[in-house]
């Protein structure tokens, strides 16, 4: 018993037995130790294979290096199987296991976020910023920027709590909250935005660098190809350091923190250093309260000197927020992290900027020559008007011609000039350029690695390979760089700084509708940690990040916008196979739950009535036919229900799990149908069932549709009198009834045999025995019912295009209307658009105008498009004999015989119920005549018909099941087309009233 009950331990992976002793009942069992440290998973008392609740049987990953763990199936703590037919116990994959590069939150987070945060709008943007903006609207700017920042940071908190976060960041976390149609087009934006972010500080390292050269009367060409040059040669210099691995990168982006804090400390020192002459020639006095009253107002100048210009100029300097977020793969906590990382990062860049501005503003005038000759102190006899007079300097002449080549509004290099030492600070500008740029340089490959891994754009999977322990993706370092090279040449900051802005506050906008969405849906599983944000603050920020976009650069906003829409309808279009639980599918629960109680206030009115259809299929795929044709009829407008009825004492031998492969062959077929199976003792129960339980309030069946029984001559009995037990229970539940019948039967289980597929499921409810339907004719691409996607999918008449042939309706009984609304909606679709309605009515030879006439009255008042109305005249006519007798041989074997009839007849019937006597063939006699004759006439008139649609008799309770179904044999026998017999519940269904 010992070893017996060890081996069915080894069905739990991941468990090693310390020994092989088994503690009694009713404790606590140890089950021995896992391969990964001192971990020892633990046995309830309830059953010694029952594990307590346990991290690793919900982990997905292994990537810490333990072994993914399975809890037993309720199989095997249920019904134990044989010791005999147990599998090994898992073994390990023998695969090194590797000590993997991880960053806590302080380098990984909050230095990284600061690093990328401090860029080169910081050093050569923010003053002439605040030049043109002056101090007020530049702290606005500001605030605003920080405003965006800070809730799109709550919103990222938000979502990397909920779960753990992968390689991907930005594109991880809206795919997995909004799905792939958002996801996919905003991270490939975002994977683009960062390759631009890298040439943006890349540029404003080069003109530094450019600076420098021509103030040592070392340039190279002239401005523009110095710029070019210098960052390609940079830009080089990052890919090889991106290509020696994270550890590199991560030492290089310490020493950039420290040389950029020396710089900003450097700064803050020299605006309280006396300022030289020379500097003072360069618009540099010091804190001067004259100079900080001239500043707090605008005065915009130049081709950019607009408020939303500037705007869109700073917002770059705002976007490294999510540079922790873009690596979370190789964070230690990426949940607990990102958001005190992220935060303090914004608290810390924010006060930077806010007193880099005020500061310079407060001591350093818009405009300055740079000439010591202006001095007052030596031409004191001058007489001038402006701030600089205040000051003993004469700047008036420069800023009337719009010479000053110094000043807050002519000098990006003006920090370097109020600093203690413009070498610490040319330092700084390198240390904040690179690190920005080696930052996002090293974000954009691992955000289009994790697109890439997903599938759901074409050609570029080929850019997510991974090389080394961190996985690495090289061949997408390649190609962001390739990006940032291009636009590197461009060689201009205030070009490339705009076009960044509409790219990352379109991210910043997903990221945050995304926490909107998820938080209003109120899905179970939106449980974040991090608890500090409000939905509606995310959805503020999502709409002023969107308005903003219009404001800065209203073309790049309608590019960016067109780049997305498009992108978006390739991921509709293609539907990617993944299922990521996102606010969307809460969304879409949500939607139909409301909708669904809504609909149950709505009083039914026939002008909106809709054949909502209970199909009994059997396992759909096994009759293809049923399934297209209702789907045709039912799709985008009604509801369909394909229904399984599964036998009690088959009930073992239906796969598990086959729903799923049904509903995934529906789905493939494009058919929008539910799909619900039932277990009963018959097709009737079964059926019963189905009638009253599915649905859901109003959204519930009212016509039932089957396949005509094509061997109810042949099978049992009890299954015939099952069959039209079945019909006659539909109608005493109201339902509509249709029945379709093909001449080569709708089944194709043996076609599916045959041809060696696997997805044919047997079902004994329903008969297998017919002769296989598959045509093969060419079908429309553009159609409703689709088969593409699958080689276990078969073709059926109703995926063909239907042309010009008719859709004959043999209205013999009024039915409220039903006969007549099927064929009209299936004129509606693509398949059948070209096909012609004709309306066939019984009538007399002497009233067939005045019948005519009636008729053709009330469809034009029903607005059908009716070819044709042809009144029948002939059915009274004796049918040929061949046919009469056709007819009694079918029902010959269900009579009862001589002897049979000499009895007592009612207890026969009781007994065999499917037995017709003498008397009941007579008084149906006349029926089958004229039923015979209608055959011979439906033959003659519709020979070239796509389909016979006729009125199915209601059978009489007394009425023989055999009889019954001889009855619907000899009205639809040898038709060469699909026949549809069908009947409404005798309730208008269509109606000419506006009311």
């Amino acid at each position: 018993m010992a070893r017996y009950v060890a081996r069915i331990r080894n069905l739990i992976p991941g468990v090693r037995h310390a020994d092989s002793n088994i503690p009694s009942q009713g404790v606590t069992v140890d089950m021995g130790v896992l391969d990964y440290g001192k971990d020892k998973i633990k046995m309830s008392f309830y059953n010694p294979l029952d594990p307590v609740p346990k991290y690793d049987f919900y982990a997905k990953d292994t990537w810490s290096g333990r072994i993914k763990s399975t809890r037993p199936s309720l199989d095997v703590l249920r019904k134990p199987p044989d010791p005999d037919d147990l599998p090994p116990p898992p073994e390990d994959d023998g695969r090194p296991k590797v000590k993997l590069v991880r960053f806590g939150w302080v380098l990984g987070v909050m230095i990284r976020c600061m690093l990328n945060i401090w860029g080169v709008i910081m050093y050569l943007r923010l003053p002439w910023i605040t030049s043109q903006a002056g101090i007020i609207l530049t702290y606005v700017i500001i605030f605003m920027s920080v405003t965006i920042t800070t809730i799109t940071a709550t919103s990222v908190s938000a979502i990397s709590t909920n779960g753990k976060v992968y390689s991907g960041g930005t594109y991880f976390m809206i795919s997995r909250s909004l799905g792939p149609e958002l996801g996919a087009p905003i991270g490939l934006l975002f994977a683009f935005a960062n390759a631009l972010a890298c040439s943006l500080n890349t540029v404003g390292f080069a003109e530094t660098v450019r600076d420098v050269l021509k103030d040592n009367s070392a340039q190279m060409v002239d401005d523009v190809n110095d710029v070019r040059i210098i960052g390609t040669i940079t830009v080089i210099i990052l890919l090889c350091i991106t290509f020696a691995g994270m550890a590199w990168e991560a030492k290089a982006q310490i020493l950039f923190f420290i040389a950029l804090l020396l710089s900003l400390v450097n700064y803050f020192v020299g605006t309280v250093i006396p300022p030289s002459t020379e500097k003072q020639a360069m618009g540099f006095f010091g804190y001067r309260a004259e100079i900080f009253v001239e500043n707090l107002l605008p005065s915009f100048r130049g081709k950019d000197g607009s408020f939303f210009r500037m705007f869109a100029i700073f917002f770059p300097s705002a976007t490294g927020i999510l540079s922790g977020v873009n690596i979370c793969g190789d964070l230690k906590d990426p949940s607990g992290g990102i958001p005190k990382g992220t935060l303090l990062a914004i608290f810390w860049t924010t006060l930077s900027y806010l007193l880099i501005s005020v500061t310079v503003a407060s001591s350093v005038v818009r405009d300055a020559s740079g000439s010591l000759n202006d001095s007052l102190a030596l031409n004191s006899s001058i007489h001038c008007s402006g701030l600089g007079c205040k000051l003993g300097w004469n700047f008036d002449q420069c800023e009337q011609n719009n010479t000053c080549s110094f000043g807050l509004a002519n000098h990006f290099q003006i920090l370097a000039i109020v600093s203690g030492s413009a070498h610490l600070i040319t330092i700084g500008i390198f240390a904040a350029t690179l690190s920005s740029a080696l930052g996002f340089l090293v974000s954009a490959p691992k955000i289009f690695q994790c697109l890439c891994k997903d599938n759901i754009y074409p050609y570029i999977g080929f850019f997510g390979k991974g090389y080394g322990k961190n996985n690495e993706p090289l061949r997408g370092y390649m190609l962001m760089f390739i990006i940032a090279l291009a636009f590197i040449l461009i060689g201009d900051l205030n070009t490339i700084a705009p076009l960044i802005s509409n790219f990352f506050l379109c991210s910043y906008g997903l990221i945050n509708f995304s926490t909107f969405h998820a938080s209003i849906t109120k899905s179970p599983g939106w449980r974040p940690q991090y608890r500090y944000f409000s939905p509606w603050t995310s959805l503020f920020a999502a709409v002023l990040s969107f308005v903003l976009m219009f404001l800065f650069t209203w073309w790049a906003a309608l590019i960016t916008f067109g780049i997305v829409l498009c992108l978006l309808g390739y991921v509709t279009y293609k539907k990617p196979q993944v299922n990521w639980g996102t606010s969307y599918q809460a969304g879409f629960y949500n939607m139909a739950l409301s909708f669904s109680m809504s609909l149950t206030g709505v009083e039914d009115h026939v002008k909106n009535f809709r054949p909502q259809c209970l199909v009994l299929t059997g396992p759909p795929n096994v009759r293809p036919a049923l399934v297209d044709f209702v789907g045709t009829f039912t799709k985008n407008i009604s509801l369909m229900i394909c229904g399984n009825i599964i036998m009690e004492d088959e009930k073992s031998s239906f796969p598990q799990h086959s729903t799923d492969m049904l509903v995934d062959w529906l789905n493939q077929r494009k058919v929008r149908s539910f799909y619900t199976s039932f277990t009963a003792d018959s097709l009737k129960e079964g059926a019963h069932d189905l009638m009253q339980a599915s649905g859901l309030g109003k959204l519930k069946p009212n016509t039932l549709v089957l396949g005509y029984k094509m061997n109810w001559q042949e099978c049992k009995p009890e299954s015939l009198q099952d069959y039209v037990n079945t019909i006659s229970d539909a109608f005493d539940s109201s339902y509509g009834i249709a029945i379709l019948k093909m001449m080569d039967g709708l089944d194709v289980t043996s076609d599916l045999h045959s041809a060696g597929r696997s997805s044919a499921i047997d079902n004994p409810a329903f008969d297998a025995d017919e002769v296989p339907q598959c045509d093969k004719d060419e079908t429309d691409r553009n159609s409703d019912i689709s088969d593409d996607g699958s080689d276990e999918q078969v073709r059926s008449v109703f995926q063909t295009k239907q042309g010009r042939k008719s859709v004959d309706i043999y209205w013999i009984s009024d039915d409220g209307g039903l006969t007549l609304l099927v064929p009209y909606l299936l004129t509606r679709r693509n398949r059948w658009k070209k096909s012609k309605l004709r309306v066939f009515i019984l009538g007399d030879q002497e009233t067939m105008k005045e019948d005519r006439k009636d008729m053709k009255m009330l469809l034009k008042r029903f607005r059908l498009e009716i070819e044709d109305i042809v009144v029948i005249t002939d059915v009274d006519k004796p049918p040929l004999v061949k046919n009469l007798q056709r007819y009694e041989e079918s029902i010959a074997p269900f009579r009862l015989s001589e002897e049979q009839a000499g009895g007592d007849v009612q207890e026969l019937k009781r007994l065999s119920p499917w037995k017709v006597s003498d008397k009941d063939l007579e008084a149906i006699k006349p029926k089958v005549e004229r039923t015979v004759r209608l055959n011979e006439i439906i033959k003659k008139n519709s020979i070239h018909a796509a389909l016979v649609v006729i009125s199915l008799p209601v059978p009489d309770v007394t009425c023989p099941s055999s009889l019954y179904m001889s009855w619907l044999d000899a009205l639809s026998y040898s038709i060469h087309c699909p026949v549809l017999l069908i009947r409404g519940n005798q309730e208008n269904v269509m109606t000419f009233y506006c009311q």
